[in-house]
């Protein structure tokens, strides 16, 4: 499983990679860069068949809507 998380410091944000039996590689990246990178792998929102932070934990579930009756 490939685990993609933002890290920032006082000066430089990064992007880590992260697999398992492998060393983590984190290099600098803008907000930009890093949100196309979880757009290429598909970490950037829910996908049907695809384990990502949304599917595991439920992030970024907007809440249940319940419906407004129309006044008539």
């Amino acid at each position: 499983m490939l685990v993609i998380r933002r890290l920032v410091d006082r000066q430089q944000a990064y992007t880590a990679l992260f697999l398992p039996g492998e060393e983590p590689r984190i290099f600098p990246s803008t907000d930009y860069e890093h949100g196309r990178i979880l757009q290429i792998y598909k970490q950037d929102r829910p996908y049907t068949g695809v384990h990502n932070d949304f599917s595991e934990f439920g992030l970024g579930t907007p809440p249940p809507v319940t419906p407004v009756k129309s006044g008539g």
